[in-house]
């Protein structure tokens, strides 16, 4: 399936309002990146384009791709046929006729899609009067197609084989007016690309929102008309109640002009109609609605994705109710005044019932995980009590922690994105930084009272160190004095003759001996002191390195 989801990474803030708004479990893959950040991206191929996270996302985050471009290029090269859906008129309530003469004047032939959701009632009204169907869905709307192909393809089954107003419009035009040119659709939906590539039978799909941004960025302003009239020149035959499909119940209100006795239950919105959908499922069938109407958008289709429209719900009720007056009094006009009957007439001679009808392509669903893959999952998450696996909080987006376990499993989720399993992990790293703490603060204590120790350690040895320092000084004076007193008396018995020689020179020898030991003396109280000296500088940096970290660990302690 081509990429219409798209997603800018740059934008996205993990906030899971995306997932919290998809009806589709798999269309979205949430991962942790670098910076501990989380991004969800889009899976196209589980992806069924309802554009719920285009409308939901508060970021900017999410956009959508749809074939404008594409179509404005092909507009220069060759006559197009525009199909103009009945929403245009809620949307564009004063400029839509602008809009559909600009295209005419590039050339184009402007057609009706009232016309063709005419012939989609006529059908399912005929389809359900020769029992040719049984209890349908219907399926004018393409994200709820995509869902029952890709989730519940056993719905298929149920699902309408009537196409929806725009592909019965389109196949009235080629089979019936034998027109061969390109189709392009202005449209409210996103999804609708992937029922042009799944039928083949329309060849663009030109949202209003980015028709409009087409408009804007090429400078091209489209006339305002106040007139309050719906009716326009078609090159084909205008709808007449068909118009009001746009709004919630349409089909159902259409059936109901023509057979009010049709069992038909109605559900719109993504938070409401998918969920009634999978309970529709596991209902027997004798439960079913002769007919369940359904609609992914909550309001319809005037205000599908694609619309970016600035009117409020009342506006475009108000509009959709004059739609209405509208296609009545050119119903009313017909011959005798049974306009509708005559239409129906119409349709019953020309008309193929099977040119309408569809096939669908169902989609291989992913295998359930057992509950016993799921263990690891759960413990995974921190989920180890089954109370814990039942918080069903919705923060990761999951309506139940369980689906998110299932998205875990299949690799479209982490754990890491759990808000119970973060709360977890987080309340386990507070206790270890606690317990750490706790440690670091004994050290603390005791480095301060080591510091304090060595701190008076130093003090000891510069109050000795200054002691021997004193002393050697002392020492050395006094070994001066007593050396220069030797030396005197070495002359004095040199100089002396009366002396008796061998006496003398043993005196004299005596003498050098202690002269020598003096100045030996000297020389080590000298080095003593210079030691001393670099000692106490040594003994200084030490105490001014203590006295550091004694007021680091204070503040330290102080901090904590």
């Amino acid at each position: 399936m081509s990429e219409m989801i798209i997603v800018r990474p740059d934008k996205c803030v993990g906030c899971n309002a995306c997932v919290r708004s998809c009806p589709a479990p798999e269309a979205n893959i949430t991962k942790m990146v670098e910076g501990g950040r989380f991004i969800t991206t889009v899976n196209p191929d589980r992806c069924i384009a309802c554009g719920e996270c285009v409308k939901t996302c508060n970021h900017g985050a999410r956009d959508y791709i749809d074939d404008t471009d594409e179509c404005m290029s092909r507009l220069e090269k060759e006559k197009l046929i525009i199909m103009a859906t009945p929403a245009i008129k809620s949307v564009y309530p004063t400029k839509w006729k602008g809009i559909l003469d600009w295209f005419r004047k590039k050339g184009c032939l402007i057609y009706d899609v009232s016309f063709g959701a005419d012939i989609c009632t006529w059908a399912h009204l005929r389809a359900i009067e020769q029992k040719k169907v049984g209890n349908v869905i219907t399926q004018p709307c393409a994200a709820i197609v995509k869902y029952v192909e890709t989730y519940q393809p056993k719905l298929l089954a149920n699902l309408s084989p009537i196409h929806s107003p725009i592909s019965c419009g389109a196949t009235y035009i080629k089979k019936y007016l034998r027109r061969n040119n390109p189709i392009a659709v202005l449209s409210p939906c996103i999804a609708k690309k992937n029922e042009f590539e799944e039928t083949g039978l329309v060849d663009y799909n030109v949202t209003f929102r980015k028709l409009s941004e087409y408009f804007e960025k090429n400078g091209i302003t489209i006339p305002v008309s106040n007139a309050e009239e719906y009716e326009y020149k078609f090159d084909d035959q205008q709808g007449q109640m068909g118009a009001v499909y746009p709004r919630p119940g349409g089909l159902r209100d259409n059936i109901w002009l023509h057979n009010p006795d049709i069992n038909i239950t109605t559900s719109e919105g993504v938070h409401k109609v998918y969920p009634e959908l999978d309970m529709y499922a596991e209902m027997p069938d004798f439960k079913h609605p002769e007919v369940f109407d359904v609609l992914s958008c909550e309001f319809g289709c005037n205000e599908g994705p694609g619309t970016a429209t600035t009117q409020s719900i009342f506006d475009i009720m108000l509009t959709m109710k004059e739609v209405e007056k509208e296609a009545k009094s050119r119903q009313k006009s017909g011959f005798m005044g049974r306009g509708d009957d005559r239409l129906f007439k119409k349709f019953d001679d020309e008309l193929k019932l099977n040119d309408f009808l569809r096939n669908y392509k169902p989609v291989t669903p992913t295998p359930v995980p057992t509950e016993r893959q799921l263990e690891s999952v759960y413990e995974s998450m921190g989920k180890h009590e089954e109370a814990d696996r039942h918080y069903d909080c919705r923060a990761c987006g999951y309506r139940t922690c369980r689906d998110m376990a299932i998205a875990i499993y299949r690799g479209l989720n982490t754990p890491d994105n759990c808000v119970i399993h973060a709360k977890y992990v987080m309340v386990a790293r507070h206790s270890q930084l606690a317990e750490q703490h706790e440690k670091l603060a004994e050290i603390t204590y005791e480095c301060l009272e080591l510091s304090d120790k060595l701190k008076g350690s130093v003090d000891s040895i510069m109050k000795n160190m200054e002691t021997i320092g004193d002393s050697t000084s002392k020492t050395s004076e006094r070994a001066g004095v007593v050396r220069d007193l030797l030396q005197n008396v070495v002359s004095f018995c040199h100089d002396n003759s009366t002396m008796d020689s061998g006496s003398v020179s043993q005196l004299i020898t005596i003498l050098e001996t202690t002269i020598s030991a003096f100045s030996a003396l000297d020389d080590n109280v000298n080095a003593t002191n210079e030691s001393s000296g670099i000692i106490k500088n040594s003994i200084s940096d030490i105490t001014n390195l203590v006295e550091e970290i004694n007021q680091t660990l204070h503040k330290s302690t102080e901090k904590k």
